[in-house]
């Protein structure tokens, strides 16, 4: 079962799901990749997560602007354009009669492809993108929009671009990975995570904001990925008059704030109640109900 934002009821329907896998409808148990894929190989590969609502995948767009950013980022060919993807995608959900059905996931997962052998040269690539499509009955808890969850900031650092630069929707998560592990050791749900210089980045899985005297701040953005739901309630805090800031804070300001909450695709926008044993809130605040709300009607718009 996934903890965090990303907590879930099992659903037995997902047993009979139909997987895309490189453009061919495979029943969930016989979905597979080469043990020479670039993604299990080497975690050479980029992704996006997606919600459907309404029976359409929303914010798309933005989300395959991400992707094809991404793959040109790390020279590599989808072999797709974008709206022979899209309809890969709308011939998934569709194969699974799920266009009427809510609480809908989609994992996109696009590799560079099948390897010749065990090495990181993409010259050694012999095949074309691979190309995997999971959809799942999967909503987040009500619980977990509600009531919230628990972040604990860890030692793992985001790190420098050029190391690896965290613009990347990579399938290179490890640096997660250990944030996620030191948090979970720790007794949190998530990681919040510090940038080299020590101001706050993001969280291991979702970005963060706090919320100070009616005003939102997140960071300046440097050190984590260019997320869909973070630039989303940017976008309508401006649209409602409600200020908000992409800047470089502390964990001073973060233990001072009045609300703490943070985004993403699955859950959408998410309550934080406690920080390293500081109190924040009883379930959601104010601020963040009222972002909710809009949030919601922002996907109804889209779709």
């Amino acid at each position: 079962m996934a903890k965090g934002t990303h907590d879930f009821t099992a659903d037995s329907r997902n047993d009979a799901v139909l997987i895309n896998v490189n453009g061919v409808l495979v029943p969930r148990e016989q979905a597979t990749v080469s043990v020479f894929d670039s993604g299990f190989m080497l975690g050479d590969g980029v992704w996006e997560g997606l919600r459907v609502h309404n029976g359409r995948i929303a914010f798309l767009d933005a989300h395959l602007d991400r992707l094809y950013e991404g793959a040109k980022a790390i020279a590599m060919d989808i072999g797709l354009t974008r709206a022979e993807l899209t309809q890969r995608l709308e011939d998934t959900i569709d194969g699974n009669d799920m266009r009427g059905e809510e609480g809908v996931h989609i994992r996109l997962m696009v590799t560079r492809g099948i390897r010749s052998t065990p090495y990181q040269d993409p010259r050694v690539i012999i095949s074309p993108a691979t190309i995997v499509i999971i959809p799942e009955y999967k909503a987040p808890l009500p619980s977990t929009i509600e009531q919230g969850i628990r972040l604990f900031t860890v030692h793992v650092r985001r790190g420098d671009p050029a190391v690896q630069d965290q613009k990347l929707n990579s399938h290179s998560k490890l640096n997660c990975i250990t944030a996620c592990i030191q948090a979970t050791e720790a007794g949190a749900d998530e990681a919040l995570m510090l940038d080299p210089h020590g101001f706050v980045a993001t969280c291991n899985s979702t970005h963060f904001f706090i919320v100070r005297k009616g005003e939102v701040w997140t960071s300046s953005g440097d050190y984590c990925l260019g997320g869909i739901t973070r630039a989303n309630v940017i976008q309508i805090c401006r649209e409602e008059g409600i200020p908000v800031f992409e800047k470089n804070f502390s964990l001073t300001d973060v233990y001072g704030a009045q609300e703490a909450f943070v985004t993403g695709t699955f859950a959408g926008v998410v309550p934080v109640t406690n920080i390293d044993g500081r109190h924040m809130s009883e379930g959601r605040g104010p601020m963040v109900e009222r972002l909710q709300g809009l949030y919601k009607a922002l996907m109804e718009r889209d779709a």
